[in-house]
């Protein structure tokens, strides 16, 4: 069977944890075709962020405008943009239809610190979105607010749907280690309701393109007929299952990569 096409457009990570090479792992462990649009390109490893060359916003749109032309997507996830020109880009491209199923990921501050985008930029795609995913720092930025409890993720959660993503999740795995005892908590805003969905907590320093991984899964399932809600309890399950996988992979210095593919062979319920 042909496999269905799934489109990353996001930042290229030379560590390949995170941004589109993360992306692309996703899909391929999904038996999905992915293609990509490059928005920037970064020198980066495990440890850091050491330089962002963004690409220019014309370069994106013709990447686009390829690839909608032969190889049109079902589903397809943002990440890094990088600047408000290159978000100008890729709105315009779905105001035109050629981004179904968009799922959005506010992409400001990397794993280890470094700023990667601007929040005016992710605001001019929100309009288009199917699903928005931030964690809670950029629910944050983006809100003006401290999220930092499951309460304030709900109401969080909420208050950005005005922003006009059809489904808001605000992911909480990095509140994970101030109180392991409950699990990995995001909030799911269905539009009519929230839903606290808990997972287990895994004690790994293996937590590179969490966020990631975990947009690019939903984008996988929308692709394959899924509804939005099953979409991302299958998103969550698949990050835990990757955090356990890796949980003892000793991959650089910093914060490490996740097991994308299941090689480890555990299954996230903690058996091998």
């Amino acid at each position: 069977m042909t496999p269905p096409i799934v489109l990353t457009v996001a930042g290229s990570d030379s560590g390949a944890g995170a941004g589109v090479q993360a992306d692309l792992k996703v899909f391929a462990a999904m038996r999905l075709y992915g293609t990509s649009v490059i928005t920037a390109i970064t020198a980066q490893n495990t440890r850091d962020v050491r330089a962002v060359f963004p690409v220019p916003a014309q370069t994106v749109t013709d990447q686009l405008t390829a690839l909608a032309d032969d190889l049109p997507p079902l589903a397809v996830k943002t990440g890094m943009l990088g600047s408000t020109a290159v978000a100008d880009a890729v709105s315009g491209a779905a105001r035109s239809g050629m981004l179904p199923n968009l799922v959005v990921d506010p992409v400001l501050v990397s794993t280890s610190g470094r700023r990667l985008g601007v929040v005016n930029a992710i605001e001019r795609l929100l309009p288009y979105a199917m699903v928005m995913t931030p964690n809670r720092a950029e629910a944050s930025a983006i809100l003006g607010w401290v999220v930092s409890t499951p309460d304030d993720m709900a109401k969080a959660a909420r208050q950005l749907a005005a922003t006009g993503s059809r489904y808001v999740v605000v992911t909480g795995g990095d509140a994970d280690a101030e109180s392991p005892a409950e699990g990995a908590v995001d909030a799911l805003w269905t539009g009519a309701t929230v839903r606290l969905l808990r997972g287990p907590w895994v004690e790994t320093r293996n937590t590179h393109g969490t966020g990631c991984s975990f947009s690019a899964a939903i984008a996988g399932r929308l692709a394959l007929g899924d509804a939005v809600p099953e979409a991302v309890v299958f998103a969550k399950r698949y990050v835990a299952r990757a955090l356990l996988g890796a949980q003892r992979w000793e991959l650089g210095g910093g914060h490490g990569p996740l097991d994308h593919h299941g090689w480890s062979g555990r299954d996230g319920s903690g058996s091998e």
